[in-house]
Protein backbone atom coordinates (compact mmCIF):
# COMPACT_ATOMS: atom_id res chain seq x y z
CA UNK A 1 0.00 0.00 0.00
CA UNK A 2 1.02 3.62 -0.57
CA UNK A 3 0.39 6.28 2.08
CA UNK A 4 0.31 9.89 0.86
CA UNK A 5 0.81 12.65 3.44
CA UNK A 6 0.60 16.40 2.95
CA UNK A 7 -1.44 19.28 1.66
CA UNK A 8 -5.10 19.07 0.75
CA UNK A 9 -6.62 22.33 -0.48
CA UNK A 10 -9.05 23.88 -2.93
CA UNK A 11 -7.84 24.79 -6.43
CA UNK A 12 -9.78 27.85 -7.59
CA UNK A 13 -9.33 27.61 -11.35
CA UNK A 14 -10.07 30.76 -13.32
CA UNK A 15 -11.69 31.10 -16.73
CA UNK A 16 -11.79 34.44 -18.55
CA UNK A 17 -14.53 35.52 -20.94
CA UNK A 18 -16.07 38.88 -21.84
CA UNK A 19 -13.50 40.72 -19.71
CA UNK A 20 -14.50 38.75 -16.61
CA UNK A 21 -12.69 35.96 -14.76
CA UNK A 22 -14.70 33.41 -12.83
CA UNK A 23 -13.28 30.75 -10.56
CA UNK A 24 -14.48 27.17 -10.11
CA UNK A 25 -13.62 25.15 -7.02
CA UNK A 26 -11.85 21.79 -7.33
CA UNK A 27 -10.17 19.49 -4.78
CA UNK A 28 -6.40 19.86 -4.91
CA UNK A 29 -3.05 19.64 -3.19
CA UNK A 30 -0.32 17.56 -4.83
CA UNK A 31 -0.20 14.64 -2.36
CA UNK A 32 -4.01 14.52 -2.24
CA UNK A 33 -4.13 14.49 -6.05
CA UNK A 34 -1.60 11.66 -6.11
CA UNK A 35 -3.65 9.68 -3.59
CA UNK A 36 -6.91 10.20 -5.51
CA UNK A 37 -5.35 9.18 -8.79
CA UNK A 38 -3.80 6.09 -7.20
CA UNK A 39 -7.21 5.10 -5.86
CA UNK A 40 -8.74 5.67 -9.30
CA UNK A 41 -6.08 3.38 -10.77
CA UNK A 42 -7.03 0.63 -8.34
CA UNK A 43 -3.93 0.90 -6.15
CA UNK A 44 -4.35 0.52 -2.39
CA UNK A 45 -3.66 3.97 -0.97
CA UNK A 46 -4.21 5.99 2.17
CA UNK A 47 -4.16 9.74 2.72
CA UNK A 48 -3.35 11.97 5.70
CA UNK A 49 -3.80 15.75 5.61
CA UNK A 50 -5.39 18.68 7.43
CA UNK A 51 -8.20 21.12 6.56
CA UNK A 52 -9.97 23.91 8.40
CA UNK A 53 -13.36 23.70 10.09
CA UNK A 54 -15.03 25.69 7.31
CA UNK A 55 -17.08 25.35 4.12
CA UNK A 56 -14.09 24.48 1.96
CA UNK A 57 -12.85 21.94 4.48
CA UNK A 58 -16.27 20.28 4.50
CA UNK A 59 -16.28 20.19 0.70
CA UNK A 60 -12.87 18.49 0.67
CA UNK A 61 -13.85 16.09 3.45
CA UNK A 62 -16.98 15.00 1.62
CA UNK A 63 -14.98 14.51 -1.57
CA UNK A 64 -12.25 12.52 0.23
CA UNK A 65 -14.82 10.12 1.70
CA UNK A 66 -15.90 9.18 -1.83
CA UNK A 67 -12.38 8.53 -3.14
CA UNK A 68 -12.11 4.89 -2.14
CA UNK A 69 -9.03 5.25 0.05
CA UNK A 70 -7.93 2.22 2.02
CA UNK A 71 -7.24 4.60 4.93
CA UNK A 72 -8.28 8.24 5.40
CA UNK A 73 -6.85 10.34 8.24
CA UNK A 74 -8.25 13.80 7.44
CA UNK A 75 -7.66 16.13 10.36
CA UNK A 76 -9.98 19.11 10.96
CA UNK A 77 -8.36 22.19 12.49
CA UNK A 78 -10.77 24.23 14.64
CA UNK A 79 -8.58 27.34 14.60
CA UNK A 80 -7.34 27.66 11.01
CA UNK A 81 -8.88 27.99 7.56
CA UNK A 82 -8.46 25.60 4.65
CA UNK A 83 -5.76 26.56 2.15
CA UNK A 84 -6.82 27.99 -1.23
CA UNK A 85 -4.84 28.24 -4.46
CA UNK A 86 -6.01 30.51 -7.27
CA UNK A 87 -4.95 29.25 -10.69
CA UNK A 88 -5.12 31.18 -13.96
CA UNK A 89 -4.49 29.58 -17.33
CA UNK A 90 -3.01 30.95 -20.54
CA UNK A 91 -4.08 29.98 -24.05
CA UNK A 92 -1.91 26.85 -23.94
CA UNK A 93 -3.32 25.62 -20.64
CA UNK A 94 -0.19 26.60 -18.70
CA UNK A 95 -0.69 27.87 -15.20
CA UNK A 96 0.14 30.71 -12.84
CA UNK A 97 -0.56 30.35 -9.11
CA UNK A 98 -1.52 32.56 -6.19
CA UNK A 99 -1.64 30.94 -2.74
CA UNK A 100 -4.04 32.00 0.03
CA UNK A 101 -1.97 30.33 2.73
CA UNK A 102 -0.96 32.40 5.75
CA UNK A 103 -1.58 30.44 8.92
CA UNK A 104 -3.87 27.96 7.16
CA UNK A 105 -4.34 24.33 8.12
CA UNK A 106 -2.35 22.32 5.58
CA UNK A 107 1.11 22.56 7.21
CA UNK A 108 -0.02 21.94 10.81
CA UNK A 109 -0.41 18.16 10.42
CA UNK A 110 -0.55 16.31 13.74
CA UNK A 111 1.82 13.35 13.36
CA UNK A 112 0.97 11.61 16.65
CA UNK A 113 -1.36 9.07 15.02
CA UNK A 114 0.56 8.50 11.77
CA UNK A 115 2.89 5.69 12.88
CA UNK A 116 0.33 2.83 12.54
CA UNK A 117 -0.47 4.05 9.01
CA UNK A 118 3.21 4.00 8.09
CA UNK A 119 3.65 0.51 9.53
CA UNK A 120 0.92 -0.79 7.21
CA UNK A 121 2.31 0.88 4.07
CA UNK A 122 5.18 0.10 1.70
CA UNK A 123 5.78 3.54 0.14
CA UNK A 124 5.23 6.80 2.02
CA UNK A 125 4.66 9.71 -0.37
CA UNK A 126 5.41 13.09 1.21
CA UNK A 127 4.10 16.41 -0.07
CA UNK A 128 6.43 19.40 -0.17
CA UNK A 129 4.36 22.52 0.53
CA UNK A 130 4.74 21.96 4.28
CA UNK A 131 8.46 22.64 3.91
CA UNK A 132 7.86 26.38 3.49
CA UNK A 133 7.06 26.75 7.21
CA UNK A 134 8.97 25.71 10.36
CA UNK A 135 5.93 23.82 11.69
CA UNK A 136 5.65 21.90 8.46
CA UNK A 137 9.34 21.01 8.39
CA UNK A 138 9.07 19.71 11.97
CA UNK A 139 6.18 17.47 10.88
CA UNK A 140 8.15 16.28 7.85
CA UNK A 141 11.12 15.43 10.05
CA UNK A 142 8.96 13.34 12.36
CA UNK A 143 7.36 11.53 9.40
CA UNK A 144 10.74 10.74 7.84
CA UNK A 145 12.05 9.42 11.17
CA UNK A 146 9.08 7.02 11.33
CA UNK A 147 9.62 5.94 7.71
CA UNK A 148 13.24 5.10 8.48
CA UNK A 149 12.34 3.42 11.79
CA UNK A 150 10.04 0.98 10.01
CA UNK A 151 12.16 0.44 6.91
CA UNK A 152 9.72 1.88 4.38
CA UNK A 153 10.43 3.70 1.11
CA UNK A 154 10.07 7.48 1.03
CA UNK A 155 8.66 9.16 -2.10
CA UNK A 156 9.05 12.92 -2.49
CA UNK A 157 7.67 15.33 -5.10
CA UNK A 158 9.66 18.57 -5.38
CA UNK A 159 6.56 20.55 -6.56
CA UNK A 160 8.36 23.86 -5.98
CA UNK A 161 6.22 27.00 -5.62
CA UNK A 162 8.41 30.09 -5.33
CA UNK A 163 5.74 32.41 -3.93
CA UNK A 164 5.50 30.56 -0.59
CA UNK A 165 9.22 30.87 0.19
CA UNK A 166 11.26 33.91 1.15
CA UNK A 167 13.64 33.31 -1.74
CA UNK A 168 14.97 30.71 -4.14
CA UNK A 169 18.25 30.21 -2.28
CA UNK A 170 16.39 29.35 0.93
CA UNK A 171 14.02 26.99 -0.89
CA UNK A 172 16.80 25.14 -2.71
CA UNK A 173 18.70 24.56 0.53
CA UNK A 174 15.59 23.20 2.26
CA UNK A 175 14.46 21.00 -0.62
CA UNK A 176 17.91 19.49 -1.12
CA UNK A 177 17.86 18.29 2.48
CA UNK A 178 14.57 16.42 1.99
CA UNK A 179 15.31 15.13 -1.51
CA UNK A 180 18.48 13.57 -0.09
CA UNK A 181 16.32 11.61 2.39
CA UNK A 182 14.03 10.17 -0.28
CA UNK A 183 14.19 6.87 -2.14
CA UNK A 184 12.01 8.14 -5.03
CA UNK A 185 12.02 11.77 -6.18
CA UNK A 186 10.07 13.58 -8.90
CA UNK A 187 11.23 16.79 -10.58
CA UNK A 188 9.82 18.89 -13.38
CA UNK A 189 12.30 19.88 -16.07
CA UNK A 190 12.75 23.33 -14.52
CA UNK A 191 13.08 21.91 -11.01
CA UNK A 192 15.74 19.40 -12.06
CA UNK A 193 17.88 22.21 -13.46
CA UNK A 194 17.28 24.51 -10.48
CA UNK A 195 17.90 21.98 -7.75
CA UNK A 196 21.00 20.44 -9.31
CA UNK A 197 22.49 23.89 -9.95
CA UNK A 198 22.95 23.15 -13.64
CA UNK A 199 21.93 24.97 -16.82
CA UNK A 200 20.19 22.23 -18.84
CA UNK A 201 18.28 18.99 -18.43
CA UNK A 202 21.19 17.00 -19.84
CA UNK A 203 23.48 18.48 -17.20
CA UNK A 204 20.87 17.77 -14.53
CA UNK A 205 20.70 14.13 -15.66
CA UNK A 206 24.49 13.87 -15.35
CA UNK A 207 24.32 15.33 -11.85
CA UNK A 208 21.58 12.91 -10.78
CA UNK A 209 23.43 9.82 -12.04
CA UNK A 210 25.37 9.79 -8.77
CA UNK A 211 22.19 9.79 -6.67
CA UNK A 212 21.16 6.69 -4.74
CA UNK A 213 17.48 7.55 -5.32
CA UNK A 214 15.24 6.73 -8.25
CA UNK A 215 14.78 10.17 -9.84
CA UNK A 216 11.98 11.05 -12.26
CA UNK A 217 11.93 14.15 -14.46
CA UNK A 218 8.76 15.17 -16.31
CA UNK A 219 9.34 16.91 -19.65
CA UNK A 220 5.84 18.08 -20.67
CA UNK A 221 5.13 17.34 -24.32
CA UNK A 222 8.42 15.47 -24.60
CA UNK A 223 7.37 12.86 -22.06
CA UNK A 224 9.54 11.90 -19.10
CA UNK A 225 12.70 10.17 -17.98
CA UNK A 226 14.11 8.53 -14.90
CA UNK A 227 17.60 7.90 -13.60
CA UNK A 228 18.39 4.76 -11.64
CA UNK A 229 21.84 3.46 -10.69
CA UNK A 230 23.52 5.82 -13.13
CA UNK A 231 21.35 4.88 -16.12
CA UNK A 232 18.80 7.24 -17.69
CA UNK A 233 15.61 5.87 -19.27
CA UNK A 234 13.45 8.07 -21.55
CA UNK A 235 9.86 7.65 -22.70
CA UNK A 236 7.81 9.84 -25.10
CA UNK A 237 4.25 10.72 -24.20
CA UNK A 238 1.02 10.52 -26.18
CA UNK A 239 -0.52 13.42 -28.10
CA UNK A 240 -3.68 14.95 -26.62
CA UNK A 241 -5.64 18.19 -26.92
CA UNK A 242 -4.34 20.06 -23.87
CA UNK A 243 -6.90 22.11 -21.92
CA UNK A 244 -5.39 22.49 -18.44
CA UNK A 245 -2.05 21.11 -17.24
CA UNK A 246 -2.95 21.56 -13.56
CA UNK A 247 -2.37 18.25 -11.82
CA UNK A 248 -0.69 16.53 -14.77
CA UNK A 249 2.53 16.06 -12.82
CA UNK A 250 0.59 14.55 -9.91
CA UNK A 251 -1.22 12.18 -12.27
CA UNK A 252 2.12 11.21 -13.82
CA UNK A 253 3.58 10.41 -10.41
CA UNK A 254 0.49 8.43 -9.39
CA UNK A 255 0.82 6.35 -12.56
CA UNK A 256 4.51 5.75 -11.96
CA UNK A 257 4.05 4.89 -8.27
CA UNK A 258 1.23 2.48 -9.12
CA UNK A 259 3.76 0.48 -11.13
CA UNK A 260 6.51 0.72 -8.51
CA UNK A 261 4.23 -0.35 -5.65
CA UNK A 262 5.13 -3.93 -4.80
CA UNK A 263 8.05 -4.09 -7.24
CA UNK A 264 10.82 -6.22 -5.73
CA UNK A 265 13.44 -4.41 -7.82
CA UNK A 266 13.59 -1.63 -10.39
CA UNK A 267 14.34 -3.52 -13.59
CA UNK A 268 14.50 -1.68 -16.93
CA UNK A 269 11.11 -3.20 -17.81
CA UNK A 270 9.53 -1.88 -14.59
CA UNK A 271 11.04 1.58 -15.04
CA UNK A 272 9.94 1.85 -18.67
CA UNK A 273 6.44 0.75 -17.71
CA UNK A 274 6.35 3.33 -14.90
CA UNK A 275 7.32 6.06 -17.35
CA UNK A 276 4.80 4.94 -19.95
CA UNK A 277 1.88 4.66 -17.51
CA UNK A 278 2.87 7.93 -15.85
CA UNK A 279 2.99 9.74 -19.19
CA UNK A 280 -0.45 8.52 -20.21
CA UNK A 281 -2.00 9.46 -16.85
CA UNK A 282 -0.49 12.94 -17.03
CA UNK A 283 -1.69 13.45 -20.60
CA UNK A 284 -5.23 12.29 -19.77
CA UNK A 285 -5.41 14.79 -16.91
CA UNK A 286 -4.41 17.66 -19.22
CA UNK A 287 -7.46 17.07 -21.43
CA UNK A 288 -9.93 18.55 -18.91
CA UNK A 289 -10.29 21.03 -16.06
CA UNK A 290 -9.54 19.91 -12.52
CA UNK A 291 -6.88 17.49 -11.38
CA UNK A 292 -8.73 14.31 -10.42
CA UNK A 293 -10.47 12.05 -12.92
CA UNK A 294 -12.66 9.23 -11.62
CA UNK A 295 -12.43 7.55 -15.03
CA UNK A 296 -8.64 7.53 -15.13
CA UNK A 297 -8.36 3.74 -15.08
CA UNK A 298 -10.79 3.23 -17.96
CA UNK A 299 -9.09 5.91 -20.05
CA UNK A 300 -5.68 4.46 -19.29
CA UNK A 301 -6.86 1.01 -20.34
CA UNK A 302 -8.18 2.40 -23.64
CA UNK A 303 -4.78 3.92 -24.45
CA UNK A 304 -2.94 0.72 -23.43
CA UNK A 305 -5.20 -1.68 -25.34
Amino acid sequence: MILSIGEILADMIGKSANNETTFSRYPGGAPFNVACNLANLGTKVGFCGRVGDDLVGSFLGDFALRCGFETLALQVDPDRNTTLVFVELDANGERSFCFYRKGTADYFIDTTEIEPLIVNSDIIHLGSLMLSEPEGRASADRIIALVRKHGKKLSFDINYRDDIFEGTEQAVAIYKQYAAEADIVKYSEEEAVLFTGTSSVDEAISALRASDALNFITLGKLGSLCIWQGVAYRMPTIEVACVDTTGSGDAFFAGALSVLDGAAEYTPEILEKALRIGNICGAITATGYGVIHSGLRAKLDSYCS
